[in-house]
């Protein structure tokens, strides 16, 4: 029997993408045996969308309530980019770039993702920028000059666009959603701030191998041990 496949929508510019990428890993780490996944670009900044980050006043703010939420950190290199004002986001780019990392280690599809999202939200390091996949390449043990190549062929291009078009056919119109294929329905697994052993629950619901009374109940036992 072919395993249930898990997507994982995500993309490279969006703040909330890098803070769950981290729960992602964990969740795989535990159920990677049972599902098979696929990590996917969703496309957030393209088109006319893509303008330098001084347009998006909102930015500042959006990471501190990423950051409280989340724990997650943004470096100083990233911090000064954006108070440059000038630096554009571009989702395209950075779908090819994933594009290219991945034809080239499929098996570490979402650690490659996440390597990107360090590089950026860490690091300060454009993700429109041949040296990034470099130097990322070369971190991972990938043949730097093969990713260069393919991030600048028709293949990667098309690959973007591709992934684009899935997570439309998904229903993915906000990132990053995590989502499980299951008798001929696909079901969201948990928000940006859920722990990787709720996901976990959720999918065993979304697979019938738990009932949703069961789910209700665990909740409730989550609530009453926060509570006591």
């Amino acid at each position: 029997m072919p395993l249930p496949r898990v997507t994982y929508v995500f993309d490279a510019y969006c703040g909330w993408s890098y803070a769950f990428s981290p729960s992602v890993n964990r969740f795989m780490q535990t159920n990677g045996h049972r599902v098979e996944l696929r990590v996917v670009s969703g496309g957030l900044l393209t088109g006319d969308s893509r303008v330098p980050v001084a347009a998006f006043g909102h930015l500042a703010s959006t990471n501190q309530r990423i950051s409280q939420l989340t724990g997650a950190q943004f470096g100083q290199p990233y911090q000064r980019l954006l108070a440059g004002g000038r630096f554009v986001m571009d989702s395209e780019a950075a779908a090819r770039g994933f594009a290219a990392l991945r034809e080239a280690a499929p098996a570490n599809a979402l650690k490659l993702a996440y390597a990107m999202q360090i590089a950026f939200y860490r690091n300060g390091r454009s993700l429109s920028d041949t040296e990034t996949y470099i130097k990322i390449a070369l971190d991972a043990g990938l043949d730097p000059a093969a990713i260069v190549e393919d991030l600048h062929s028709e293949r990667s291009w098309k690959a973007a666009m591709a992934d684009f078009q899935l997570a439309r056919q998904l229903g993915a119109d906000s990132f990053p959603m995590l989502l499980v294929e299951t008798g001929g329905r696909t079901v969201q697994l948990g928000g940006v701030v859920t722990e990787p052993e709720r996901l976990t629950q959720e999918l065993d619901a979304a697979l019938g191998l738990i009932d949703h009374a069961e789910l209700n109940r665990l909740d409730t036992e989550l609530e009453q041990f926060a509570y006591n």
